[in-house]
């Protein structure tokens, strides 16, 4: 049974796509999941079968980066949907179901996270050791992408969300801090980058476990990115020196899987801190976007936890010293007060 929304026009084609051009008739629809584009999934059950749908409006997403996407980890072995049909006009895709638990959910469990974060750093690993057809000509993580992304904090958190008025002298600062972020980035080998391997994008699964997803914005990026992004986690924490464990016990993996790395335990752990600055300062400018711009205030209860995680390591470098300072004197003292307003 599928229930409609007088309203939802892409709805209404999308079951039409399913059940008269697919012929899945008698199957009912739900949704499964949004994400923070314009993608929506749907759950397509016909007895004990179930399938994805894929929702991707043409004007405002292309479907193609996906597909290549899936084909290179698909050609790695790794666990991804896969493209059952396909109606790229509308922007439809028929996928494989994964599954439903997110690491997210799965991850307090007793004992869990060392064996799940175990699979998904073999997987990464894969990911970044694999000499994949078509992996090397991703687009490139360039100095230009990674300036635009840092440029969403002033823009969107501080004088939109905090409504911060940002001094000549701080914008200076700010400038000063995102140049040495990219410079940090840009000194890595690279490799095969996610660009949003975290708890919310994989799934456990019963094999070859995780289920990734979201993956189609992979570029060829910095090695320690998706490190970052996955034990350095927008949505769930550990102590720093579970972390510490983690990324010097994948840093010897890649070395013992041959992948070039010249950097010791002190300057890849450099590189893991400053990268995961880098995304963080982009996250807290992202997820006021997706609050002010796209109505989505679901991730405005991460931000806490995203501040957190930037005023700790930019206190831990010399060099990004001052941005921690910016912080606890600029942003501490309003952060509160304009969650409350933003979430009232």
């Amino acid at each position: 049974m599928v229930v409609l929304d007088a309203s939802d026009s892409r709805l209404a084609n999308l079951t039409q796509w399913v059940i008269e051009d697919l012929g899945f008739d008698g199957a009912s629809i739900a949704p499964a999941s949004v994400d923070a584009s314009f993608r929506r999934y749907f759950r397509v059950t016909r007895e004990s079968d179930s399938y994805i749908v894929m929702d991707a409006p043409p004007d405002k997403e292309d479907s193609t980066p996906f597909l290549k996407v899936a084909r290179i980890l698909g050609g790695m072995d790794l666990n991804v949907p896969i493209v059952l049909a396909r109606d790229m006009e509308r922007g439809f895709l028929l996928l494989s179901d994964l599954g439903s638990l997110q690491y997210l959910d799965a991850l307090p469990g007793d004992g869990a996270a060392d064996r799940l974060y175990g699979d998904a750093l073999e997987a990464l690993r894969t990911m970044q050791t694999t000499d994949a057809r078509g992996a090397q000509e991703l687009p490139r993580y360039d100095r230009a992408l990674l300036l635009r992304e840092m440029e969403l904090l002033p823009e969107w958190f501080l004088q939109r969300h905090l409504n911060l008025r940002i001094a000549a002298g701080e914008r200076a600062m700010l400038d000063q801090l995102f140049d040495g972020l990219v410079s940090a980035a840009l000194e890595q080998p690279a490799t095969f980058v996610h660009r949003d391997y975290h708890s919310r994008n994989l799934l456990v699964t019963p094999r070859n476990n995780p289920g990734i997803l979201d993956f189609q914005d992979a570029v060829w990026g910095p090695v320690t990115y998706d490190l970052a992004s996955l034990l350095k986690d927008c949505y769930i924490a550990w102590p720093p020196a579970r972390v510490r464990e983690w990324v010097l016990e994948y840093r010897e993996s890649l070395i013992e899987a041959g992948f070039k790395l010249d950097a010791d335990a002190a300057q890849f752990m450099r590189w893991f801190d400053l990268m995961g600055l880098q995304r963080h300062i982009k996250v807290l400018g992202i997820f006021a976007r997706l609050f002010y711009r796209d109505g989505k205030p679901q991730y405005l209860r991460d931000l806490p936890r995203v501040l957190d995680y930037a005023r700790d390591t930019a206190a831990r470098y010399a060099e990004t010293e001052s941005f921690a300072d910016f912080i606890v004197k600029r942003i501490d003292p309003v952060f509160e007060d304009a969650q409350r307003r933003a979430l009232a």
